[in-house]
């Protein structure tokens, strides 16, 4: 049976049965494609006899071969893998376990201090690495890989993803969705058999197993993993296992450009990154350093709506819009009007341009386990709204401009955040940047930014005047440096944290009191003075509650 004909993640897994090239490796150890298939069939028997078909699991555990073993037998049994993130803590933790109805936790050794204290009824606990975890595997060592049960719509993953407020929405994804996911990027970037994925993103997020896991396994190609992505272990990593492809999130990129330059940084066999989130600076940058290109790519992280790169798309954007993709104004429900530029490159009607991405065509959303509120705030006017800012040029191709909730309104004109940070981004103290809003003490927001780097006032100042398209607005009044950017389990900035905290943290802030154009140290006192209206400070915290990872 070919590939493009296997319609179900077990499918993919029993192809691998009797193919005895290198398939897995992880710290110096290595495993064949075959074994990896036994793995899965071993710990697939021992769940056929311990839950029903449509059970859930937990797994927490960190990228460890045990990771895609047991998403392989979830599979292989009809169960689905609920990603369980460690960086929650106590009741927030079990909310997670409880939420998504799991009968099984799988962990480590590592993590179980994690779960002390923690009321868990009616989960069971198997701890990898131990021996009575060995003992439960032996009598099934002869099983073998059966996908003949498995159906497209069977459930898979429980992955976990979050806006601004409330609790992480769990959401689902079928056997199906991930194999057609997996053959459409192996098809994109022409994967072959004899690729290595490096999977360095934490696998409890849709990243690394839709994006990376996936179409290694639709194409029958290699995985190295990293048990926790190190930007100094990374170029290390990508020779020892000969890598080939990898894919990234939030500011990976940016902490592995700040690794010290070496003469052999292009000596390796990468050829392809693929994630977002990178910037149109920083991915030049890395392919100029190590001869790599970076793709960056949008999804939806429930999978509702997506744009592809192709040749041709002109920098800074994303994609074409394909059929059904339109941007629309959240308030009017009005589609919004192209993009226009200046000969400066700068966005010259961003008020009226910048929407909600909203797909009106076929979208393989499954929904949220046990959320009906939320799926129905997806779920709108025909259209599944994704959360996230765009704008269209005329020609149809779509730039990214954040989240809804990263826009500010600043002197009744709507800013995106994405798009002031690509300007900020040049600045060449700036090792990374994150721009959001703080409130304004009369009506609005005002611009704050983030850089990890080095920052000199009036050079910075400087930097601003010589952007041309920095629009008036845009200009950051506050400014914190810090030492390291504050980032979620996921490599994604912290934004919420960052909100919350404000001009009141504990790092140094550089502003421009109103009417001056250079930037000087905030006192404490200044500070105190900046008196927020009642109103303001409850819309952020309203937005801020309980954040959770970012998507």
């Amino acid at each position: 049976m070919e590939s493009s004909r296997r319609r179900t993640v077990a499918e993919l897994v029993a192809a691998r049965w009797g193919d005895h090239r290198p398939g897995l490796w992880f710290e110096g150890r290595a495993l064949s494609q075959h074994e990896v298939a036994a793995g899965a069939a071993t710990r697939a028997a021992l769940l056929a006899d311990l839950l029903p078909p449509g059970a859930h699991i937990g797994v927490l555990l960190d990228n460890t071969p045990e990771y895609p073993l047991w998403l392989a037998a979830a599979a292989l049994a009809r169960t689905a893998v609920a990603g369980i993130n460690p960086t929650r803590r106590g009741p927030e933790l079990a909310r997670d376990i409880l939420h998504t109805e799991c009968r099984i936790l799988v962990t480590e050794r590592t993590h179980l201090p994690l779960l002390t204290g923690l009321e868990l009824p009616g989960v069971r606990m198997l701890v990898t690495g131990t021996p009575e975890y060995a003992d439960l595997l032996v009598p099934y060592a002869d099983a073998r890989p059966d996908a003949s049960a498995a159906t497209p719509g069977d459930r898979l993953l429980l992955y976990f993803t979050s806006g601004s407020t409330g609790a992480p929405k769990a959401a689902i994804c079928s056997q199906g969705r991930l194999a057609a996911a997996g053959r459409s990027l192996v098809d994109q970037f022409g994967v072959r058999a004899d690729d290595v994925h490096y999977i360095c993103m934490p696998m409890f997020h849709g990243n690394a197993v839709i994006a990376d896991w996936a179409p290694a396994l639709a194409a029958g190609a290699g995985v190295a993993l990293r048990r926790r992505f190190s930007a100094s272990g990374f170029l290390t990593d990508v020779r020892e296992y000969g890598a080939t492809y990898f894919t990234y999130v939030g500011r990976a990129v940016q902490y592995i450009l700040a690794t010290e330059a070496r003469p052999d940084d292009r000596d390796h066999a990468l050829r392809l990154g693929f994630g977002t989130e990178a910037g149109a600076v920083d991915a030049a940058a890395f392919e100029r350093r190590f001869g790599v290109p970076l793709v960056e790519g949008y999804g939806s992280s429930e999978g509702g709506a997506a744009v592809q790169w192709s040749p041709g798309t002109p920098a800074g954007a994303v994609g074409r819009a394909a059929p059904g993709l339109v941007v629309l104004d959240p308030e009017t429900r009005a589609e919004c009007p192209p993009a226009e530029f200046d000969t400066g490159g700068r966005l010259l009607n961003g008020d009226e341009a910048i929407g909600e991405l909203v797909n009106r065509g076929p979208n393989p959303f499954e929904g949220y386990w046990r959320n009906p509120e939320a799926e129905a705030e997806r779920r709108r006017d025909g259209g599944y709204w994704t959360g996230d800012l765009f704008y269209r040029d005329a020609d149809g191709y779509l730039y990214f401009a954040g989240r809804t909730d990263d826009r500010l309104r600043v002197d009744s004109e709507n800013l995106a955040a994405a798009m002031i940070e690509n300007i900020l981004a040049r600045y060449e103290g700036a090792g990374a940047v994150a721009v959001y809003a703080v409130p304004d003490p009369v009506t609005g927001d005002q611009v704050m930014a983030a850089i990890a780097g080095s920052f000199e006032p009036a050079a910075f100042a400087e930097f601003l005047a010589a952007q041309p398209d920095l629009g008036t607005k845009m200009a950051p009044r506050f400014v914190r440096v810090v030492e390291r950017m504050p980032v979620t389990a996921t490599n994604k900035i912290h934004r919420a944290r960052l909100r919350k905290e404000g001009v009141r943290c504990a790092d140094p802030v550089w502003w421009r009191p109103p009417g001056e154009q250079a930037y000087r140290r905030l006192t404490g006192k200044e500070s105190k003075g900046l008196s927020l209206p009642r109103e303001t400070l409850q819309r952020c915290a309203a937005r801020d509650s309980n954040p959770g990872p970012a998507d």
